[in-house]
């Protein structure tokens, strides 16, 4: 193997073990919100893109980036969540092609139960996994590019 040989192997196993914590903690996740608040982690990824807002609305292009969804899985999420009375979408006056989502006063309520489960269950996810050899480094790396960061409330 030589030099080049290596240094792909050396991203693809930091890209594996990355995906490696990424599925332990989206499975995390995954339980503890479906669990409390009937949610599933996309879901909850969209009222938090939301809540973010500040009392705004998000195009659905937007909302779209921030799941990493297509645009068409997006339409239909939030569909699911708008038949569920958590969002509601508004006509942009000044493009009839535009459409915004924003939260309703039950996407806020359910938003403000399931933040602090989630903030508790990926922290505790974090903890595990800095056990776990083969995840520590990453675990730690994600520590230190986040140390002397506010979070944001």
């Amino acid at each position: 193997m030589g030099i080049a040989d290596d240094a792909v192997e050396i991203r693809a196993h930091g890209w594996r073990t990355l995906a490696a914590l990424h599925t332990l903690i989206e499975a995390e996740l995954e339980r503890a919100l479906a669990a409390a608040v009937e949610l599933s982690v996309v879901e909850y990824t969209v009222l938090d893109a939301l809540n973010r807002q500040d009392g705004w609305h998000m195009r659905m292009q937007q909302l779209a980036r921030a799941t990493a969804l297509s645009a068409s899985a997006t339409t239909r999420l939030v569909t699911r969540l708008e038949d569920r009375g958590l969002l509601t979408r508004i006509l942009c006056a000044d493009d009839r092609r535009g459409i915004y989502t924003e939260l309703t006063a039950a996407g806020h309520q359910l938003y403000d139960r399931a933040h602090p489960l989630h903030d508790a269950t990926l922290e505790r996810a974090l903890a595990e996994a800095s056990e776990q050899p083969e995840l520590a480094p990453v675990v730690r790396a994600l520590q230190e590019s986040h140390a002397g960061v506010a979070p944001v409330a």
